[in-house]
């Protein structure tokens, strides 16, 4: 496999090789991100594809201040953000004082199966999806992610908590439907 260098080095020149070497190196973490922000496969399979079309076309311009992976990932993040962009359809505004915080369990989350809770934040409305996963999952801040979206910090803190709120309900009714299977 190619160090990182020589990859840039040939994507940048266009060699197709080089392309799918790179391609097959980071898809498949950057596939799992299109996934944490789409509904369908699909739809994260043409968010990916478009993420890669973005990375070729831009190589060249690649300065080398990050790693390539993050660099890859914060073009795929940016590419699921504009194709949610569209179609992202914000909870209603609701204060956070007003939403019950959860209590989480921890058995229950140990549990879980990966897929069973990707299957979760998928099935948040997409605003709420959106927000979860910049904020529990990529790190980023409130603040931050009002500017990325244009919305206000206050609704990146309500569809957070809302989205919060929405898991735990999910995580008690799995609890409830498993607790009830082993009477």
């Amino acid at each position: 496999m190619p160090t990182d260098e020589e990859l840039i080095e040939g994507c940048a020149k266009e060699d197709r090789h080089m392309q799918y070497q790179l391609y097959q190196k980071y898809s498949g973490q950057m596939y799992a991100i299109c996934l944490r922000y789409c509904k369908m496969q699909q739809e994260a399979e043409d968010v990916l594809q478009e993420g890669f079309v973005k990375v070729f076309n831009h190589i060249k311009t690649f300065r080398k201040e990050s790693s390539l992976f993050y660099w890859i990932k914060r073009i795929v993040i940016n590419t699921a953000l504009n194709h949610q962009r569209n179609k992202l359809y914000m909870y209603p505004m609701v204060d956070v004082a007003e939403l019950r915080q959860p209590s989480t369990n921890h058995d229950m989350l140990a549990g879980l199966q990966l897929e069973d809770l990707m299957g979760m934040i998928q099935d948040l409305p997409s605003g709420c999806q959106t927000i979860f996963n910049l904020y529990a999952i990529e790190g980023y801040k409130h603040h931050e992610i009002a500017e990325l979206l244009g919305v206000t910090e206050g609704t990146s803190k309500s569809q957070y908590a809302r989205a919060k709120q929405l898991l735990q309900e999910k995580l008690e009714k799995l609890e409830s439907t498993n607790y009830g299977s082993r009477r």
